[in-house]
């Protein structure tokens, strides 16, 4: 069956294989003791192999969770994806239902199965579905807005609903909280999620956080560290990942500057440690950065605008007029805010290798602009989205 997830339509992961584990059909012989034993060992070996499947892991820890549930599938699933997470309190978390049991027919998404994708999505969405080509890569910075508790669990839906649509090689994230990275560290399991959360904290039970989140299947993680920001007021840091993606290295970088006009000196000092930190990568690298900046252009001329080789690729694009605010309270009513403001907050900035394979940006659309079944946005920024064409 279907069901409908943040106005995208997906195929229940469940359909046809929730009821395996209630009659196995196995066949047993009373009085040939070997045969059962048989029997039973295959239809156990084929429910680790569904159960993998679905939930996107590998066998054993499928056995594990199949042998705790009497080797009942459905309610091995059952306990996979209602299980709370280990070590974490939500006993005081307004938010906590994000992490808690959903419905069958809401439970791991592929999101990278073009198949379980209803292309329902309508409005100013534009673009296309993202296929498996090396030709092409795909970026989507996005500052979820997880601070706001105000249907959070639906708007993670949606924020799902256009990973599944658009399936992005690597997302940046901002604004996250532990709830919202347990969340999508369940659902999305096509993705590798880095935390930018220091000293394994996450930014704790009450901060928030950047991430990163890198499709498995094309994109191989090599190393990560974190950058702090000694003078932020506001938690913020640099999160640095070395990836390989389609042969090419690649420096990906995100972050959440400081925020609001009067702590302008700070990030604008913060955004000098990112330049910084993009010239110092390996000339054969790739560098990208990508994330909520808060940036006002006065403060980019201010220090003399950016480095020479190193490009804002809205600017490079033509700065295209249909994705220059990012940040809109005249489009986007979540703030309510009794004022208009449109700026461009999220950016992307890329230096290009000099030797090896090229990566040159190719364009920009904005997504998230359609309202929820909820009457809100996914968020109060626009996710960016951001294609490469890759030239060997």
């Amino acid at each position: 069956r279907q069901s409908e997830v943040g106005g995208v339509e997906v195929l229940s992961c469940l359909s046809g294989c929730s009821r395996a584990g209630r009659g196995r059909g196995m066949e047993t012989t009373a009085d040939v003791p070997g045969v059962e034993v048989d029997a039973e060992e295959a239809a156990r070996q084929q429910q680790c192999a569904e159960f993998a499947s679905i939930v996107g892991c590998d066998l054993v820890v499928a056995q594990s969770y199949l042998a705790a549930s009497s080797w009942e599938l459905e309610g091995a699933l059952n306990s996979f994806f209602e299980s709370p997470v280990q070590g974490i309190s939500f006993q005081h978390n307004p938010v906590a239902g994000l992490d808690t049991v959903m419905s069958a027919s809401e439970t791991c998404i592929d999101l990278t199965d073009e198949a379980v994708v209803g292309l329902s999505v309508t409005g100013n969405v534009t673009g296309s579905v993202q296929r498996e080509d090396d030709s092409t890569i795909s970026f989507l910075t996005w500052n979820v807005d997880g601070l706001d508790l105000k249907n959070l669990q639906e708007r993670a839906r949606g924020v799902c609903s256009y990973l599944a649509l658009y399936s992005p090689d690597v997302v940046f994230l901002q604004e996250l909280i532990l709830p919202y990275y347990h969340y999508l560290k369940k659902r999305a399991v096509t993705y590798t999620i880095i935390s930018g959360g220091e000293d394994g904290l996450l930014g704790g039970e009450d901060g928030y956080f950047t991430g990163i989140m890198l499709k498995t299947s094309r994109v191989k993680l090599l190393s990560q560290e974190i950058i702090p920001y000694k003078t932020t007021a506001m938690m913020r840091n640099l999160l640095i990942v070395q990836v390989n993606i389609s042969g090419n290295d690649v420096c990906l970088m995100t972050s959440h500057l400081e925020s609001t006009n009067e702590h302008s000196k700070e990030r604008i000092n913060q955004l000098k440690l990112v330049l910084e930190k993009m010239q110092m990568a390996p000339e054969s690298t790739t560098v990208i950065f990508a994330g909520d900046t808060n940036l006002r252009d006065q403060e980019v001329t201010k220090i003399g605008g950016l480095p020479g080789n190193i490009l804002d690729v809205w600017e490079f694009l033509g700065k295209p007029e249909h994705c220059r605010y990012t940040w809109d309270t005249k489009m986007n009513s979540n703030l309510r805010a009794p004022y208009t403001c449109r700026l461009r907050f999220d950016r992307v900035l890329y230096r290009a290798a000099t030797s090896g394979g090229q990566m040159i940006p190719r364009g920009l659309d904005l997504i998230g602009l359609e309202k929820l079944d909820c009457g809100r946005f996914p968020s109060d920024h626009w996710g960016l989205l951001c294609s490469f064409d890759v030239i060997l």
